[in-house]
C-alpha cells in the first residue's frame, strides 16, 4: 500500500514537472502575428494551467491560483487586472446560487422534490436524466440566463444523485451523480440553443445578424432550432447513458422507497415552506428581471438573505459546508478574468482572423464547415459564451459572408454554437460551475464527457444544415 502511494507520489510530481517545461516552451516560442508580448505570455500560463488540469498534475482550484500568482509575479497583468473578475456580478451569481442550492438541500425541500421525482420516472437512471433534461428544456424562454437555470436545477439534481444512493466521492459518484450531473449540464447546451431567451448572449447574436440583414426573433429562432434541438434532447441522454453508463442503471424498487421516504418525511415544515417560497420568488424574479430591470446576482443574494434570517440556512451553515462555493468562485474567477483578458489584449480576435485568412480560397460549404468547427474549438480558450460570441461572432459571420456562404444560414449556425459548446470544458459556460464544484463531477470528466457531448451536438447541427438552411429563410 506504502510503495503504490510512492509511486503515485512520484508519478504526481513527474506531470507537474512535465506541466512547467510545457508552459515554459511555450512562454519562450516567437510571439505569432501582430500581438503583443504581454498577450502571448498571457497564453502560455492560461493554456498551462488547463493543460495541467487535464494532465491531473493540479486541481482546477490549484492550477488557477498558480496562475494567478505567475501573471502578477511575472508582471504580465497588474494586480487590479488579476483581481477583476472576482467583482464580476455574475460570478457573484454563482457564489450565491450555491449557498441558496445549500440550502433547498438542507432544509429538506429538495429531497421531497427529489422523492417526487423518483416515484414517477425513477425506474431507471435513464428516465431521471431525460426527466431533468425536459424540465430545463420547459423553463428554458422563462429563464434569460443559463447560470440563473443552473441555480434552479442544481439542489434538485444533486438531491436525486444522493437519493438513488450516490455520493460524492470517487466510487460513490459512479452510481448515478456523475451522470446526472453531466446529462443536465450536456442538455443544457440544447435548452440554451432552442430558444432565443434561453442564454444571455443569444440576443446579441441576433442583434449583430441583424446587420448582415438577417432576421432573428423569438418566433423563427424556435422554428430553425427546433429541428435539430428535439433530435440532440432526445440523443444526449442516452449516449452518456450507452458511453459513460452509471452503475446503478435500473432501480425498480426506487419508485417504492421515495413513496416510502415521502410517508416518512411527512408533511412539508415551516423550513420547507418558507424555502420553497424564496425559490419561487427568486425564479419569477429572474424570469421578469428583463422587464423590472433587476439584477440576477441581488436576486440571489436577496434569497440568502431571506434563508438567513428566516434561519432556513444559517452562518453556522456557510461556515461549515461553504468551502467548496469558495472554491468554486475562486477559480472560475481566476479563469474568466485571464480568459477576458487574452480577449480585451486581443488575442482571441487576431487568432480567429488568422484562422479564417486560411480558409478564403475554398468553396463556401468548404469554408462554412470549418468557420463552424473552429468556432466550436477555439472555445478551450474562453471562459464565457458571451465574451466568445462578443470576440469572434461578428468576425467569423463576416469571413463566410465573404466567402458566399448565406448570411441566414452562417447567423443561426454561429449563434447555435455558441450554445453547442458550452460543456466542452468544466469553465466553459457559467452554468456548469455549481455542478463541478457538487463532488459528483470531476472536472476531467467534464473534459472527456464533454468533448463526446460538443462532438455529438456539431455533427447533429451540421447535418440539420439543409433544414436550418431552408427554415431560416421562411421569414
Amino acid at each position: 500500500m506504502e510503495a503504490k502511494a510512492g509511486n503515485n507520489h512520484k508519478l504526481l510530481w513527474i506531470k507537474r514537472i512535465l506541466t512547467l517545461v510545457i508552459g515554459i516552451i511555450i512562454w519562450y516560442l516567437p510571439v505569432p502575428w501582430d500581438i503583443t508580448p504581454d498577450a502571448w505570455h498571457l497564453f502560455a500560463i492560461f493554456i498551462t494551467a488547463i493543460i495541467g488540469v487535464l494532465l491531473e498534475a493540479f486541481s482546477i482550484f490549484t492550477a488557477s491560483v498558480i496562475a494567478l500568482v505567475a501573471a502578477v509575479l511575472l508582471r504580465v497583468l497588474t494586480p487590479q487586472q488579476a483581481y477583476s473578475g472576482f467583482s464580476e456580478s455574475f460570478i457573484l451569481l454563482i457564489l450565491a446560487a450555491f449557498l441558496v442550492a445549500k440550502g433547498v438541500i438542507k432544509s429538506g425541500l429538495g429531497r421531497r422534490i427529489a422523492f417526487l421525482l423518483i416515484r414517477r420516472f425513477g425506474k431507471s437512471t435513464l428516465n431521471l436524466g431525460y426527466c431533468l433534461v425536459v424540465t430545463d428544456t420547459i423553463i428554458g424562454p422563462t429563464i434569460p440566463s443559463n447560470t440563473a437555470r443552473s441555480g434552479i436545477m442544481y439542489p434538485i439534481t444533486h438531491a436525486l444523485s444522493l437519493d438513488t444512493g450516490s455520493l460524492p466521492t470517487a466510487e460513490g459518484r459512479k452510481k448515478t451523480g456523475t451522470y446526472l450531473m453531466m446529462t443536465y449540464i450536456a442538455g443544457q447546451t440544447i435548452s440554451s440553443a432552442l430558444w432565443l431567451t434561453g442564454m444571455a448572449a443569444n440576443p446579441v447574436g441576433a442583434g449583430i445578424g441583424a446587420q448582415f440583414g438577417v432576421n432573428m426573433n423569438f418566433g423563427n429562432w424556435f422554428f430553425v432550432a427546433s429541428v435539430p434541438c428535439f433530435i440532440a434532447l432526445v440523443a444526449i441522454p442516452w449516449v452518456l447513458y450507452k458511453l459513460f453508463p452509471p452503475d446503478n442503471k435500473y432501480t425498480p424498487e426506487a419508485p417504492k422507497a421515495a413513496k416510502k421516504g415521502l410517508e416518512e418525511l411527512g408533511p412539508m415544515s415551516t423550513k420547507e415552506w418558507i424555502m420553497g417560497g424564496t425559490f419561487l420568488g427568486m425564479i419569477l424574479l429572474w424570469a421578469f428581471s428583463p422587464v423590472l430591470n433587476i439584477n440576477l446576482a441581488i436576486v440571489a443574494f436577496l434569497g440568502l438573505a431571506i434563508l438567513i434570517l428566516a434561519n432556513v440556512y444559517t452562518l453556522q451553515d456557510i461556515r461549515e459546508g461553504g468551502g467548496d462555493a469558495l472554491e468554486t468562485y475562486v477559480w472560475f474567477a481566476i479563469l474568466y478574468m485571464m480568459s477576458t483578458a487574452l480577449n480585451d489584449m486581443g488575442f482571441m480576435k487576431t487568432l480567429g482572423e488568422q484562422m479564417a485568412t486560411y480558409i478564403g480560397g475554398y468553396n463556401w460549404v468548404t469554408v462554412y464547415v470549418i468557420l463552424i468547427l473552429l468556432y466550436i474549438v477555439i472555445h478551450y480558450l474562453f471562459v464565457s459564451q458571451t465574451a466568445h460570441l462578443l470576440a469572434l461572432y461578428a468576425v467569423f459571420l463576416q469571413v463566410a459572408v465573404s466567402a458566399g456562404v448565406p448570411a441566414a444560414l452562417m447567423a443561426f449556425m454561429l449563434a447555435f454554437a455558441t450554445n453547442l459548446f458550452a460543456a466542452i470544458t468544466p469553465q466553459a459556460s457559467s452554468s456548469n460551475i455549481l455542478f463541478v464544484g457538487s463532488g459528483f463531477l470531476p472536472s476531467r470528466e467534464v473534459y472527456k464527457q464533454g468533448a463526446v457531448v460538443t462532438v455529438l451536438n456539431t455533427v447533429i447541427f451540421l447535418l440539420a444544415t439543409p433544414w436550418i438552411m431552408w427554415a431560416s429563410t421562411l421569414f
